[in-house]
């Protein structure tokens, strides 16, 4: 592998950035940092007519709190700045007129109107028009190579809009190499002669990419599959200004829960899960979408989840730290098909690197939603029911409806789990269970569930007799973790009063 590896990342601004586009950046990164290299971050916002003005900082927050940050980009190393487009623009222009003079572009001055008329000639005849070297010179189509020189430079004289087409190559059979499909073969017959840059000064994106890949370095062109169609036009734009082009690889789609189709938007709010990092407010419309770090997951859990999405390191090992991912990451076991996200799959991984996190992390996220709920604690004691309760848990959110009997004598019991266990005579063994309870001098865990045991055990009755009816009135429901852990945290004293309560309501 070339020691001095440069790759790019290069999302447009024009809205919040999708977890496909993570997922190229994040593989972009780990290529870059196993070969000591460089990750770019490039803002590819030639397109003003979607530019969203806060798009750009959501971009860089995103790939911030995924832990992939860029080591060139706005305002950071600018080395071969600026790496926004629209400030290159200046550029683009000369590098046209390159292609003009050697032959590979030429001017078109269709209008709209003239090339809808085409379009609908040839859907008439059953055909598809493509601007080519089918018709670019037999005459019906307005531009410089049917045009004498001296009408073209009138028409750029008096400011006629025009555009500059790249001429792709007649009967030729392009080969290409990807490095995850492996050797590509096109027709040039088959390509339609891009445009490539506008009379508003503006470049299309194929002149602004190749010629910024080229400016900037970038030895590996490492994007999404949506970018294979285009990939001809690129090499044959490197061969044209005569320049090594870089090396291709395509990301497969992440698709569907269901398996057909590109992951959208519409299928996260369809089925309840995010589709972006962050979450993201439009400032045109005020629509909000969520988003992973909102919605309670974990930066490395979900960038371990996306690592998986479309490369596999060919063990049976699934949790990785970004700095193993750094290790093991290798173009060569990137699928060439989509990936299919698993909504499940993806709590399953928070879940993993929850259990990883020590009490005390978890704890001062926990404390937060402790006094939003008004619960004022010791951090002590708010660490001991983290530990008795965190794995059950997916989420951080998830520890208050866990745990809240801990802090709450509940007001209400399960009507399911009363009737199961609350039978004739549970009162009367409840009252006896009081007795014993309060006798009890050391007020521990294992100490209680001695004496109990004992007591049950001379009662000669089912455990599930005490049991069940115990756990309810002291949680409301059948759920917590070991029951003794509960009575020694809230003490005899309020264990006392929620059996009385139990009593008297149930």
């Amino acid at each position: 592998m070339e020691s001095n590896v440069r790759v790019r990342f290069a999302p447009s601004p024009t809205g919040p950035l999708h977890i496909g586009g993570v997922r190229t950046a994040l593989f972009n990164y780990l290529f870059a940092k196993k070969h000591n290299g460089t990750f770019v971050l490039r803002i590819e916002d030639t397109d003003q007519t979607r530019y969203v003005a806060n798009a750009e900082q959501y971009i860089i927050d995103a790939l911030e709190w995924s832990n992939i940050p860029f080591d060139e980009g706005p305002n950071k190393n600018e080395k071969f700045g600026p790496y926004r487009q629209s400030e290159r623009k200046h550029l683009y222009k000369q590098y046209a007129d390159v292609l003009l003079e050697k032959g590979w572009a030429y001017y078109a001055f269709d209008t709209s109107e003239q090339l809808d008329a085409e379009r609908k000639g040839h859907e008439e005849k059953g055909k598809t028009f493509i601007y080519n070297w089918h018709n670019r010179e037999r005459g019906r189509l307005v531009n410089s190579l049917v045009l004498s020189e001296d009408e073209v430079q009138k028409r750029l004289k008096n400011g006629d809009k025009y555009v500059i087409r790249f001429k792709s190559p007649q009967d030729e059979i392009l080969v290409m190499n990807d490095e995850i499909r492996g050797e590509i073969k096109i027709d040039t017959n088959v390509l339609d002669d891009k445009v490539l840059f506008k009379s508003d000064g503006m470049p299309t994106y194929h002149l602004a990419n190749i010629v910024d890949d080229h400016l900037m370095e970038i030895s590996h062109v490492i994007r999404g599959e949506e970018w294979l169609p285009s990939m001809a036009l690129h090499v044959l734009l490197y061969r044209a200004f005569e320049w090594n082009a870089p090396k291709f690889a395509h990301l497969p789609l992440i698709l569907k829960p269901v398996g057909k189709g590109k992951l959208s938007k519409r299928d996260g709010d369809k089925l309840g899960f995010p589709v972006f990092p962050l979450a993201y407010t439009n400032e045109k419309t005020g629509d909000v979408s969520r988003g992973y770090k909102e919605d309670g997951y974990f930066a490395d859990a979900f960038i371990n989840m996306l690592a998986l999405l479309g490369w596999n390191p060919g063990t049976e090992q699934e949790i990785f730290s970004l700095e193993e991912l750094t290790q093991v990451f290798d173009l060569d076991r990137v699928s060439k098909s989509g990936a299919k996200f698993s909504p499940d799959k993806t709590k399953w991984f928070n879940q993993q690197y929850l259990q990883t996190k020590s009490d005390a992390e978890l704890t001062a996220l926990f404390l937060p939603i402790l006094e939003e709920k008004g619960i004022s604690v010791a951090k002590s004691n708010a660490e001991k029911v983290v530990s008795l309760i965190k794995e059950r848990a997916i989420f951080v959110s998830d520890f208050w409806d866990l745990s809240n009997f801990f802090f709450e004598t509940p007001s209400e019991y399960d009507a399911k789990a009363s009737k199961k266990s609350w039978k004739e005579g549970t009162a009367e063994l409840m009252k006896e269970l009081s007795e014993v309870i309060e006798g009890v001098s050391e007020f521990s865990s294992v100490n209680i569930e001695t004496i109990v045991k004992e007591w049950i055990t001379s009662k000669e009755i089912g455990f599930g007799k005490v049991m069940q009816p115990l756990r309810l009135s002291l949680v409301g429901a059948m759920k917590g973790p070991h029951l003794y852990d509960i009575i020694e945290f809230i003490g005899k004293k309020e264990t006392l009063k929620r059996i009385e309560k139990a009593i008297n309501e149930l």
